[in-house]
């Protein structure tokens, strides 16, 4: 049985900043492949302004995510009850206990039924939070490669530390640990959103319904 989806479990704030991560995710990547391979001329001004505007929409996006869930209600089980501020979406929960095993198990086809959790299992709590961790440092390797900003304290730090593990050298030469990271991190945000897609739809569109159109659906036997 799929359970429901509903509006109680995702209120239509949280639906826009989805909206918001996918259209920053897809613009991101496309001018960030193309700064990386530029395979056509004429066209890296416009690659590197769409690429730093989508990066402060995205972390503008993933900030006031963070505040919202301590201020946003909504239900964190999958029948919609228990409603309550969206933070304990993203704890340890009560029924989600022992279901961690049991969930690696399901999706590695070695247990045939879904265990019944909370409206997020334990992977998922995890891959939220993992891929908020990545944004951040994609962020972060993102300044300090940007001219305006890779001089600041904060960011020529990092750029000085990784440099020293890889013996990269100055000058130059010491951002390349940093284009490295930033462009392998990139692959990984990828990578987390096509397994992501894959996990929502695999037993249907329901999740694309409430995430995208609003849409409510009952639960399914």
């Amino acid at each position: 049985m799929s359970h429901a989806y509903l509006r109680v479990q995702h209120p239509f704030v949280f639906v826009l900043t989805h909206w918001i991560n996918l259209l920053g995710m897809v613009f991101l990547a496309l001018s960030g492949l193309y700064i990386h391979f530029p395979i056509f001329p004429g066209f890296m001004g416009v690659a590197r302004g769409t690429h730093f505007f989508w990066m402060f929409v995205v972390l503008i996006t993933l900030v006031l995510r963070v505040v919202l869930m301590f201020v946003v209600k909504d239900s964190n089980m999958p029948d919609g009850s228990n409603v309550g501020a969206d933070m304990w979406n993203f704890l340890p929960q009560k029924a989600n206990r022992g279901k961690l095993f049991p969930t690696i198990g399901y999706y590695l086809f070695v247990i045939k039924d879904k265990p019944e959790m909370g409206k997020y299992n334990p992977l998922q709590k995890m891959a939220y939070v993992l891929a908020g961790v990545l944004t951040l440092v994609a962020g972060y390797t993102g300044f300090a490669l940007w001219g305006p900003t890779s001089d600041w304290s904060i960011f020529l730090a990092g750029t000085t530390m990784v440099a020293d593990w890889f013996n990269a050298g100055a000058g130059g030469a010491a951002l390349m640990p940093m284009r490295i990271i930033h462009y392998w991190t990139m692959w990984a945000i990828l990578s987390f959103t096509a397994i992501h897609a894959y996990l929502a739809n695999i037993y249907g569109f329901n999740a694309d319904k409430i995430m995208f159109a609003w849409k409510e659906t009952p639960a399914e036997h």
